[in-house]
């Protein structure tokens, strides 16, 4: 069976802290096509990602950055997005998720899944990144003005090559 990470057994044993938080979205796995979702919290601590994988009663699982690197290749997935996310309280988002550690997640494929877990995090942290959809890969696709300001950036950045001026 391929790496998930670790199961936390005990409060105090990681240093987590939800001060710097990322959504990560990383490819499925057969039949899965929407891909999957992590979160990520304390790059200057070294850093844990967590997730909900390995059954429909499960506990949650963590990994370090060596740990992630090796989930990603024993499952041959792909990250394919990192969406920095801001918690106005990042302890209430570690209480949280210390207490979903502590408790097996009921996975219910579409309703109650990775991308919900991410939410739940996120909400209890004061974050407001929420999914509209609760499948992964669309869940953290660009939004349509984010498509629109890289679409006119990169028009600008054309007009100025054509013209052979210089940017500042």
């Amino acid at each position: 069976m391929a790496y998930e990470g670790e199961i936390l057994e005990q409060c105090g044993v990681i240093d987590i802290d939800f001060s710097e938080t990322t959504v990560i979205a990383v490819s499925g796995d057969k039949p899965n096509v929407f891909g999957h979702l992590l979160i990520y919290a304390g790059k200057s601590r070294g850093g844990y990602y967590f997730h909900v994988a390995g059954g429909v009663h499960s506990y949650p699982h963590y990994m370090t950055e060596a740990g992630y690197r090796r989930y990603l290749r024993e499952t041959k997935k792909k990250e394919l997005r990192r969406l920095p996310v801001m918690l106005t309280n990042p302890q209430d988002a570690l209480l949280y998720l210390e207490n979903l550690l502590a408790n097996k997640w009921l996975w219910l494929v579409v309703p109650n899944n990775c991308v919900a877990f991410v939410e739940e995090i996120i909400k209890a942290g004061g974050g407001t990144w929420a999914s509209y959809s609760n499948l992964p890969t669309v869940a953290t696709s660009d939004t349509i003005s984010l498509r629109i300001q890289r679409l006119f950036s990169y028009l600008d950045a054309e007009i100025y090559k054509l013209y052979g001026v210089q940017r500042y």
